[in-house]
């Protein structure tokens, strides 16, 4: 893991805040969030369906609906460039070029009419000026990249005739044709069997350590982030509750959510039975003041109406958790 300073780190987020409209009012569905990633590090943002990972990636690649999703607060840097305050021609050269972002599902983030060889070549004849012959080259070296078989042959292929593991393959190759400094992975082993999710993971750690990537990884696979990455963020409701190093997380986990995501992952060893978190995360409009995770909480009290601040872990600087009981643990 790099040890570069947090203020130059490719990815650095401050204070980021993102509001959803319904109806006529403005509801904050990500709040006041920060983090950095480093070149070479992979930060897990980890939680149940809902809880703003995926809105935080959009947030960052400025990939949001004005008219319904805005950002309200905060700063974005990608690459010394503040995302929040830039015109979107600066966003547009920035996505895709600096940053580049592997979707949920790439049967329907690919273009089921055009085919993979031109797909993969667009980006670099929009940032980089390649002619279209350059770019069916690059885009040849990028699937054999990725480890396409056959890649010379597959260019004119389209997405329907390739396996889901070989189009998260040309994900990764599409999203890496430019030289990103910053990779945000959403859900990239999603539908994908174990031997295919191993296969890819494998795959996008030898690249992030090749190309010195800053990988932003988001899923609600433990076992994933048990295997890959350095750093976890959790996150309920669109707050961050908890935040530290991978092996601090599953060795000391401290927040009540934290601790029941853990409960609930299965196991191979023993007949553990799965503790399944009662209740569900609330809808956005009915959010509870303060903390958002005390409705399914063991161990709240009324203290829990108001928002705690992130707090250090006793014992280690870098394990942070927003929860007023386990604070004075």
């Amino acid at each position: 893991m790099s040890t570069e300073p947090a203020a130059t780190a490719p990815l650095s987020v401050e204070g980021l805040t993102t509001s959803i409209l319904v109806g006529t009012t403005w509801y904050d569905a990500v709040r006041d969030i920060s983090f950095h990633v480093r070149p070479k590090e992979t930060l897990a943002l980890v939680g149940e369906s809902g809880c703003g990972k995926s809105l935080t990636a959009l947030s960052v690649m400025g990939l949001l609906p004005p008219a319904a999703v805005r950002v309200t607060s905060g700063r974005i840097v990608v690459d010394g460039v503040d995302m929040t305050a830039a015109d979107e021609p600066t966003r547009e050269a920035m996505r895709g070029d600096r940053i580049g972002m592997i979707f949920q599902e790439p049967m329907t983030s690919l273009n089921p009419v055009l085919p993979i060889g031109f797909q993969v070549g667009e980006a670099l004849m929009r940032h980089r000026g390649f002619t279209r012959r350059q770019a069916r080259e690059r885009a040849r070296e990028l699937l054999e990249l990725v480890r396409v078989p056959a890649a010379a042959e597959r260019l004119d292929a389209y997405p329907h005739q390739f396996s889901g593991g070989m189009r998260q393959r040309v994900m990764i190759a599409l999203a890496l044709a430019c030289g990103p400094r910053v990779l945000i992975a959403d859900e990239p082993t999603t539908a994908l069997d174990v031997t295919i999710q191993a296969q890819v993971l494998a795959l996008m750690a030898d690249l992030q350590e090749k190309e010195g990537l800053a990988l932003l990884l988001i899923t609600h696979n433990l076992g994933v982030v048990a295997s890959v990455a350095d750093r976890v963020m959790v996150m309920y409701g669109g707050d961050v509750v908890e935040s530290g190093p991978v092996h601090a997380f599953f060795a000391r986990p401290t927040h009540p959510y934290s601790e029941a995501l853990l409960a609930a992952m299965p196991r191979i060893e023993g007949d553990l039975p799965l503790q399944p978190i009662p209740g569900q995360v609330p809808s956005l409009t009915e959010m509870p003041v303060g903390c958002r995770f005390q409705t399914r909480c063991p161990i709240r009290d009324e203290r829990c109406a108001v928002l705690p601040p992130m707090t250090t872990v006793a014992g280690d600087p870098d394990h942070r958790v927003r929860c007023w009981a386990r604070v004075e643990a």
